[in-house]
């Protein structure tokens, strides 16, 4: 579950926020309408980066795409 707040909440409450980010959840926090920031949990950040570099080497190991399959691929999109 993502918690959203605003700036002056987050400084009011850090304490508690950094509690519900270490039991895993994800805290947002906006300036106005803007998310700037999330925090998350280390370890979750690290697992989501190993699975971005796995995508990467496997993506790596593959035949690109030629032009003719995106153009082909694009047309199935429109229709």
């Amino acid at each position: 579950m993502t918690i959203k707040v605003k700036v002056a909440e987050a400084k009011t409450h850090l304490s508690e926020l950094l509690t519900k980010v270490e039991a895993g959840e994800d805290v947002v926090i906006s300036r106005g309408n803007k998310a700037v920031a999330r925090m998350i949990k280390i370890d979750d950040r690290r697992q989501r980066l190993d699975a971005i570099r796995a995508l990467r080497s496997e993506r790596a190991e593959r035949a690109g795409a030629t032009a003719a399959e995106i153009q082909g691929w694009r047309r199935e999109g429109q229709r």
